[in-house]
């Protein structure tokens, strides 16, 4: 393809006059503007923007020809669409209640009412719509076999599934802090008032010493005020005690020693005891008395004790 170069040139020549046209023609514009507000002939309000009414156009003609456009000869079966009324307010009627509004006699700004007449009629449209189904041959329920492909990979279910367990990790922290919270303000509390009672044993014990100081009283309760809780709390576990009932080291010394009934008289001999010598041993009877006891004879063991002769002699040398 051959251009030519003259062309061209005039070609930009033409656009450049063009633009600079464009250009005076605005300076000239802003000139005039300039010397009309000199002038005093522009004035603030006079240059008012006017919005023209929008004309509606009702174009049934028109419209029927879209329409028309639009409309395909085909069976129910691809087209799958259902226009009825809404069904009959069985509940109501049971009731004896006056029956809800019919197609025209809905209130728009009533939401309970328009939701129930929208109910109505899609229960109105099942009704309809699944005989022609079932007429048809079209299937309404899934098969017992039926898999669907699922919509979301396994690894997108396991992020969701790690999210939500994050989620409620964090929900746990956030309870058991909140617990710990209450613990820490209810163990303050508790700690206040434990401080605030011995606070208040504490003066009443002083009041009362200096009552006795000062001869106002003769009585020295006060000072048995701690041995009396002492006494109180010692006896607390014993009485628990009683109450759970007896323990195994209880039991085992009542088994051996003993526990209510008569105890003179155990160690009596009988005649079974009197008869039974499967105890004795000779050589202990043997050693209590005689030339081999512990305290006389040449096997006993001899007293190392000077006599009282030598022990005045040692006495009056030293």
């Amino acid at each position: 393809m051959i251009i030519d170069s003259r062309a061209m040139e005039s070609a930009e020549e033409e656009e450049m006059l063009g633009q600079d046209s464009e250009e005076e023609d605005s300076e000239l514009s802003d000139d005039e503007l300039q010397e009309a507000f000199a002038k005093g002939l522009l004035k603030p309000g006079m240059n008012v923007l006017v919005d023209k009414p929008k004309k509606f156009v009702n174009n049934l003609e028109g419209l029927k020809q879209c329409l028309a456009g639009f409309r395909k000869e085909l069976p129910w079966v691809e087209r799958l669409d259902m226009t009825n009324l809404p069904a009959e307010d069985v509940i109501s009627k049971a009731e004896g209640k006056v029956p809800s509004a019919a197609n025209g006699d809905v209130n728009a700004d009533d939401d309970f009412q328009r939701e129930m007449f929208f109910y109505r009629q899609a229960q109105a449209t099942v009704l309809d719509a699944l005989p022609l189904l079932n007429k048809h041959g079209i299937a309404t329920k899934r098969p017992d076999d039926y898999f669907a492909e699922m919509a979301k990979s396994d690894q997108h279910m396991q992020k969701i599934r790690k999210k939500l367990i994050s989620k409620q990790l964090m929900l746990e922290k956030s309870e058991k802090a909140k617990k710990l919270r209450e613990q820490r303000k209810f163990g303050k509390k508790v700690q206040i008032e434990v401080i605030q009672k011995r606070q208040k044993e504490k003066k009443a014990m002083m009041t009362s010493v200096k009552k006795y100081q000062k001869g106002m009283t003769d009585k020295l309760d006060f000072l048995e005020g701690d041995q009396k809780k002492g006494k109180d709390s010692a006896q607390g576990p014993k009485k628990a005690a009683n109450k759970k009932g007896l323990n195994a080291k209880r039991k085992y010394k009542d088994q051996r020693f003993g526990f209510g009934g008569k105890k003179s008289g155990k160690k009596w001999n009988t005649k079974e005891s009197h008869n039974d010598v499967s105890s004795f041993r000779a050589k202990v009877a043997n050693a209590k008395g005689g030339k081999g006891g512990k305290k006389g004879g040449k096997g006993g063991k001899q007293n190392k004790r000077p006599g009282k002769s030598v022990r005045k002699k040692i006495k009056s040398r030293s």
